[in-house]
């Protein structure tokens, strides 16, 4: 599903250059669920917005679903971004002018999904997340476990092959981290492909795999024979 080739990342200023990313090489198969983890400042979410076809490299190649993007340009990248990915990120992201349902409405209004078709996809993700009761609520009046399962619902509402998270626990307490963790095992089981960006060692225990980042390089990887369910 995802190769990436020498990719590299830079920022310039007019009086700095800085390498986020240096010859970055990694493969991710459909229905995996990887972790990447590291320091602050290595390049994680750097990396997560380049996979996720929010910004593009500075060099190297990435393919994705066996097209070369790397060279894409924003309209190229956001639509077949809002076809095949779907995030979530550590702050929700959620839209407070709106409802439950309206949040995790939003990405089916941008792929021109037809109502009817919307409210029966809506309402099914929102009762597999155990927020059906919270419908009609927004999110100020969720906690944040809550909002979280709405994020999660948005995310996956439009059967996304491939789910981003950006510290998906990182504002969370750990009964309700433990949540999110077993809402994302379930989404991998049935066949979602899922790269997890984590500062927590016990949360990446969860995926098959883990990556690490060091100043904008892959320095190890962990394979596991087993991951924790």
């Amino acid at each position: 599903m995802i190769k990436t080739v020498n990719l590299k990342k830079l920022y310039t200023t007019e009086e700095v250059e800085t390498t986020a990313l240096n010859s970055v090489n990694i493969e991710v198969k459909q229905g995996e669920f990887v972790a990447i983890m590291g320091p602050s400042g290595c390049g994680k979410s750097t990396l997560l917005n380049i996979l996720g076809l929010l910004d593009n490299p500075s060099g190297g190649e990435y393919h994705f679903l066996d097209q070369e993007v790397s060279k894409y340009s924003e309209r190229e990248r956001s639509n077949l971004r809002k076809e095949n990915i779907g995030f979530i990120f550590q702050s929700f992201n959620l839209i407070d002018e709106l409802t439950v349902y309206e949040n995790v409405e939003l990405p089916l209004l941008y792929l021109g999904v037809p109502a009817a078709d919307r409210k029966k996809k809506v309402n099914t993700v929102l009762e597999r997340m155990g927020i059906m009761h919270r419908t009609n609520h927004f999110p100020q009046q969720l906690s944040g476990g809550q909002q979280q399962r709405v994020a999660v619902a948005r995310a996956v509402v439009g059967g996304q092959k491939l789910i981003l998270a950006d510290e998906p626990t990182g504002n969370l307490d750990s009964t309700h981290g433990d949540e999110v963790m077993n809402m994302l095992t379930q989404l991998h089981e049935e066949g979602t492909t899922i790269i997890m960006v984590t500062h927590s060692p016990s949360y990446a225990e969860y995926c098959q795999r883990i990556i690490h980042l060091f100043d904008g390089h892959v320095v190890t990887e962990n394979i596991k024979d087993s991951f924790r369910v």
